[in-house]
């Protein structure tokens, strides 16, 4: 089994976001949401305009777990969200279909992001790449396990760190130099 890793390079983030675009604003805006939200793929595919446009929180059921999440959508994100949406009705799915009028399926949202990740050089890509990317992000910033198990919704922080991938990433620093 392929293990998905996050995204630990900010200029490869910047070159999906470009590859992404020259497919579409749906594509790159799938991608944007992900990375700055944490949201599971199949949650980020069910939001409507009216869920995110002029509003501070994005407030789901999460589809896996059924409990209730209230997420913050910091202020770039907020005028992202404008932006994308000016031409959106309140109904419409954040991430159409381009065949029908349902959200865009996780199979077709992780081809999309497959695609952008060959074509930029990536490997170890899959449904969970975004959410992991805002992961390692935001434990690099705030290095605080417990508040990041908590936005994720994981049980426990060695579940997050795994996630993550902070734990593989720590075991191969530490045996990088080494050598007795």
């Amino acid at each position: 089994m392929k293990v998905v890793e996050p995204i630990r390079d900010k200029y490869m983030i910047e070159q999906m976001k470009q590859v992404l675009r020259k497919q579409s604003e749906r594509n790159w805006f799938l991608f944007v949401m992900g990375i700055n939200t944490g949201l599971r793929i199949s949650d980020l595919l069910q939001l409507r305009v009216k869920d995110v446009r002029n509003r501070t929180h994005i407030e789901i059921q999460e589809e896996k777990t059924k409990k209730r999440k209230r997420f913050l959508i910091n202020l770039d994100l907020r005028e992202t969200i404008l932006a994308y949406t000016r031409h959106m009705d309140e109904e419409d799915y954040l991430f159409p279909s381009q065949k029908t009028d349902l959200p865009l399926q996780r199979v077709q949202a992780y081809k999309i992001l497959r695609a952008a990740a060959e074509e930029v050089g990536l490997s170890h890509i899959g449904s969970h790449t975004c959410r992991k990317t805002f992961g390692y992000w935001h434990y690099q910033m705030y290095q605080d396990v417990a508040l990041l198990q908590n936005i994720l919704n994981h049980s426990h922080p060695s579940i997050t760190l795994k996630y993550i991938g902070i734990n593989q990433e720590m075991m191969d620093k530490s045996l990088e130099r080494f050598s007795l």
